[in-house]
């Protein structure tokens, strides 16, 4: 579980990114997992985007959570892009046939981000004004405390 912890959850504009640095067991998988739906619950995101370019190795129940992520992130309201899949991963899982069923995958962070944008509407303009909108409502919650 402490690798799960050490895997980051950032928000950019309307879109949870999801750096995965680390090859992960199943213990692992499932904790990110709730994590990622915990905070599409709690900031709203509309997409997530999880970005596996750094791992090597994909296993059927890593390939099956990706999927079930992208399936519980649809029921709210949110899309799921998948981004850096290594070739050695792609015939993995072609091998094991696993198809990512409701997953799209792009081959980089910027082409998923602009791919998240395109299936929302959402304009690089609107993503600034929103995310001064929440800095100044986060610096009136510390100036009251």
């Amino acid at each position: 579980m402490a690798t799960a912890q050490r895997i980051p959850i950032l928000k950019v504009g309307r879109v949870l990114v999801v750096p995965i640095q680390t090859d992960m067991d199943d213990q692992t998988v499932v904790h990110l997992q709730e994590r990622i739906l915990s905070e599409l619950e709690r900031t709203r995101a509309r997409g997530v985007l999880i970005d596996i370019s750094l791992l090597e190795m994909v296993d059927s129940f890593i390939g099956r959570m990706l999927s079930d992520i992208a399936a519980m992130a649809r029921v709210m309201d949110a899309r799921t892009v998948v981004v850096g899949i290594q070739p050695a991963v792609a015939i993995t899982l072609v091998e094991l046939g696993l198809e990512l069923t409701g997953v799209a995958t792009v081959l980089n962070v910027d082409e998923g981000i602009k791919l998240l944008r395109e299936e929302f509407g959402i304009e690089e303009r609107d993503e600034e004004e929103e995310s001064c909108g929440e800095l100044s409502l986060l610096g009136e919650q510390i100036n009251r405390a």
